[in-house]
């Protein structure tokens, strides 16, 4: 799946003009020192965003982008891994338009932070082309966030109602079904078009994500920005940017976007490599405080538009190593975030998938756009729920006697119909009306679930089954 290398100039030419890249021979500097992954490099005045060619032995370039200055030196990253480096080499500005292809003809397709095809299907096809950099809407001209997005998945839909324009955390250790949950919404969705933004990812997984997770059904509706671990920082910087940029270009054209980014945690970690190594002071747990400036600028992009015909929804997965809550950047984006999903390692352990902690999630648009009945069922289900976990150990041991407590009573005897009802399997998907439907079925007593309609008792049979 992988392209061939190409040059910086290779790479933007179909999206820079007529002119495509070019340079500007009579100004030059000089590489003076490489410090970690930053060049350091004198006798040139640029901005930051510029872009360089470090000129090599045989006629080889090296693509940069300056990050930083001090007084007379520039401080510049490589685009991609480098090799040969050496003191005195000529460094030269190239200047280029950043612009970024669009259009439904990327549906189905995988691209690199660049722009680069990688699923080896040709080109792109686009004929549109749209600035990287989108203008800000106004806070208070967006429209506020009033109607339901069906995920697919029950446990969503009825407990964590997610809304059009949302954008919610992930949060999760590695290794207990987060990209499972995504390639599930992927495929379940009634979102129009899905951008998917494969941040940091092993090599492996991302193919695995591409042909196991999401599937052929999955990708039809779909465009995945792909930039695995071994990229370098900037270009898994640029591919989390590119994602939300196209993105937004579906959602001006009055389309409703699912964004899926994985993960937010390997863009903080792009973002402190490239602050480090510039000599920025590292701050909580080494992130230095550009890393919680970046975070807001790329996830307040996404949300409703002004007229509310388009949107974009967010989930961003957030990486609790050693699964701890209280790791800097996932404290950052909770309270950033309009709601988040906790995945529990316990129940993953369990064979409890999806693994959401109903008691440790929220979806904080969630009162504003479902009814006061579902509203009441949802907290219904969370009392029961922590009801049962409260008295726990009690259980277990056969310490709790039965009729001591009517409510821990009724939690008891409906965990077995929650539990199943929460539980949902890889190709399963339940709607918005379904979700709510068997939500109101499991919260109700078994005397009374026995007398319910014939409907609601079909409900419950098809919940029993797993369907």
């Amino acid at each position: 799946m992988a392209p061939s290398r190409q040059s910086f100039g290779e790479r933007f030419s179909h999206y820079s003009g007529e002119g495509g890249l070019s340079t500007k021979p009579s100004i030059s500097g000089k590489l003076l020192r490489v410090v970690g992954m930053s060049l350091e490099v004198v006798g040139l005045e640029l901005s930051i965003g510029c872009r360089c060619l470090v000129i090599g032995d045989e006629g080889r370039s090296i693509e940069a982008e300056v990050v930083g200055f001090t007084e007379h030196k520039l401080f510049l990253m490589p685009i991609e891994p480098v090799t040969g480096l050496k003191p005195g080499m000529q460094v030269v500005p190239v200047a280029y338009e950043d612009k970024v292809p669009v259009g439904m003809q990327l549906l189905g397709r995988v691209i690199d932070g660049a722009g680069r095809p990688l699923d080896g299907k040709g080109p792109l096809g686009c004929e549109d082309t749209i600035d990287m950099q989108a203008s800000l809407i106004n806070p208070l001209e967006r429209q506020p966030i009033s109607k339901v997005l069906d995920v697919g998945i029950r446990a969503i839909n009825s407990v964590l109602t997610v809304g059009r324009g949302q954008r919610l955390g992930l949060f999760a250790g590695s290794g207990v079904g987060k990209s499972v949950l995504l390639g599930m919404m992927t495929r379940f969705t009634e979102a129009d078009v899905v951008v998917v933004g494969l941040v940091g990812e092993r090599g492996r997984e991302v193919k695995e994500f591409i042909e196991q997770v999401l599937d052929k059904e999955g990708l039809e509706r779909s465009v995945v920005v792909a930039s695995p671990a071994d990229d370098a920082p900037l270009m898994r910087m640029r591919a989390a940017m590119l994602a939300t940029r196209l993105a937004e270009s579906f959602r001006d054209q009055g389309k409703h976007v699912l964004l899926l980014m994985d993960s937010l945690t390997r863009y903080a970690q792009a973002q402190r490599e490239i602050a480090l190594s510039i000599g920025e002071p590292p701050a909580t747990k080494g992130y230095p405080p550009s890393v919680f400036a970046k975070i807001p600028q790329l996830v307040e992009r996404a949300g409703n538009d002004v007229d509310g015909s388009g949107s974009v929804t967010a989930f961003y997965t957030v990486l609790t190593e050693g699964d701890d809550m209280q790791d800097p950047v996932a404290d950052a984006a909770r309270a950033i975030l309009d709601g988040h999903v906790v995945l529990s390692r316990a129940l993953a352990d369990e064979g409890h998938y999806p693994a959401i902690d109903i008691e440790g999630s929220i979806s904080r648009a969630m009162p504003n756009i479902i009814s006061q009945q579902h509203l009441n069922s949802a907290q219904r289900l969370r009392y029961l729920y922590s009801r049962y976990q409260q008295s726990r150990d009690l259980i277990s041991v056969g310490a709790y006697v039965a009729g001591s407590d009517p409510e821990t009573d009724m939690a008891i005897e409906r965990l077995p119909a929650i539990r199943q009802f929460l539980q949902q399997g890889l190709t399963e998907s339940y709607n918005m009306n379904t979700s709510v439907a068997q939500l109101e079925t499991v919260i109700a007593p078994q005397h009374e679930s026995a007398t319910n309609s014939p409907a609601a008792n079909k409900q419950g049979r098809e919940l029993t089954m797993g369907r």
